[in-house]
């Protein structure tokens, strides 16, 4: 038994080092092909882990002067300060109320639109649709941001008139500065920003979709609805659940720079109060860098724990991303 255990053990030692070798003479024949991938590990190594050093400042008094070595240790003092600042519920229900939102409605809006795509049977009108709907994607969110206050301004917003034309309104209605109505235009100017670009990953995935699954379920009697519902949705469920992971993991990055630019009205504080305008509003604006950082690490923290949950749910069903 013992002479059998000890030839299993080195059978093994032996496979797993035939595999490193294979994998580092796969290496050296794709030299050519591994290098271009040289920029892309410094340029995440340089911006992405180097960076990790300035957590130190959640930790300290930092004193820009001083820096990390000179200003004095502080331990959690600006982590108890975020805990009991008179900000920290409204800026927490607002960041998971519009994360919940922007996945509630932005989440399933790219998936409708590529499922809707694929059926339409008129190439023309396909190619037309698609490049109309990815297009907001690549304008800046100021130039967005312009264009929705433009359209719902008081004096002359495209909006207003048209409510006034149809006697829905009596008075223009100055909606950037009602709280009530601003949740619902950040979402609705995020769904148009983003809805065609995210819809051509899912596009991209039914078109790997086997056609013969689709020839066998309209033999059975199935109709475009139930094509689409029970082969289609199943079919690309891997590439919706790996997005929803990553949803889910940044629930807590609500927007920067789309409320930023929506909400320059004081009133409008209340209910567009994030934690990363907060971060920027406090810790920057009000030069208070160890507690912008002690804010940002809670964030990030809280962030991969959402992470690692979500994978290890989507794990039991079959599919995740480690």
């Amino acid at each position: 038994m013992r002479l059998r255990s000890e030839t299993v053990e080195g059978g093994e030692a032996r496979k797993t080092g035939g595999a490193s070798k294979s994998v580092w003479r796969r290496l050296a024949r794709q030299w050519d092909v591994q290098l271009m991938v040289v920029p892309a590990l410094l340029f995440i190594f340089v911006f992405m882990y180097i960076p990790m050093y300035g957590i130190l400042m959640a930790f300290q008094d930092y004193d820009l002067f001083k820096g990390f070595f000179g200003s004095p240790w502080a331990g959690f003092k600006h982590f108890r300060m975020f805990f009991e600042a008179p900000e920290f519920w409204s800026v927490m229900r607002n960041t998971v109320v519009i994360s919940a939102l922007k996945l509630l409605v932005g989440f399933p809006a790219p998936i409708v639109l590529a499922l809707m795509l694929n059926e339409a049977r008129h190439m023309a009108f396909k190619r037309i649709v698609q490049t109309i709907s990815y297009l907001p994607h690549f304008l800046s969110w100021v130039i967005v941001s312009g264009l929705v206050i433009s359209l719902l301004s008081v004096d002359s917003g495209s909006l207003n008139i048209a409510l006034q034309k149809l006697r829905l309104i009596a008075e223009p209605i100055n909606f950037l500065s009602v709280p009530d109505y601003f949740w619902a235009i950040l979402i609705t100017t995020g769904v148009w920003k983003e809805v065609g670009f995210a819809a051509i990953v899912y596009l991209a995935a039914i078109a790997g979709v086997d056609p013969h699954l689709y020839e066998a379920a309209a033999i059975d009697g199935a109709s475009r609805l139930q094509q689409m519902i029970l082969v289609t949705l199943p079919s690309i469920s891997p590439v919706i659940i790996i997005f929803l992971i990553l949803a889910v993991g940044n629930v807590l990055n609500a927007g920067f720079e789309d409320i930023l630019l929506l909400a320059r009205n004081p009133a409008l504080r209340d209910v567009s109060d994030v934690i990363d305008t907060y971060v920027y509003r406090v810790g920057i604006l009000g030069s208070r860098y160890s507690y912008a950082t002690a804010v940002g690490l809670f964030k990030a923290v809280i962030s991969v724990g959402l992470l690692t949950i979500a994978n290890g749910i989507a794990r039991k069903f079959g599919t995740s991303l480690w």
